[in-house]
């Protein structure tokens, strides 16, 4: 019996990725990271900043993701997003780039919780690839 599902994710200029051999994702939803095999119950949740990380049986591919929205229906795996990143193509300049952009974010006064836990997230998940 095959242990595969499908993935899909979108963002606003295309269709970024489709896979059908996936065996295991790991999104950063809000409430924390959450995994998701085959047979999942049905989910929505929203995506807070950081890494989705793809399970296939040729390997294991990263993605950054600012913002989204997941779901899992049955066994098809939609993730909406409007930034994402493949990990492959971060470059050293581009990625300090983008941790100075979400510092001064972060550092705005006028931010309400929530907008600041989300530019922290940001900031600390690309920290984390440095």
């Amino acid at each position: 019996m095959s242990e595969e599902f499908k993935i899909e994710i979108v963002n606003p200029d295309k269709s970024f990725l489709s896979k059908d051999d996936v065996i295991e994702v790991v999104v950063p939803a809000f409430e924390g990271d959450m995994g998701i095999l085959k047979d999942h119950i049905s989910i929505i949740s929203f995506l807070k900043p950081g890494i989705i990380s793809i399970q296939t049986k040729s390997g294991e591919e990263k993605y950054y993701v600012e913002d989204g929205i997941v779901e899992f229906k049955n066994n098809n795996l939609s993730v909406l997003t409007s930034y994402i990143l493949n990990l492959k193509d971060i470059e050293k300049n581009n990625l300090q780039d983008l941790i100075k952009v979400a510092e001064e974010e972060a550092s705005k006064k006028d931010l309400n919780d929530q907008s600041k836990y989300l530019a922290d997230q940001k900031v600390e998940t690309l920290k984390s690839l440095n």
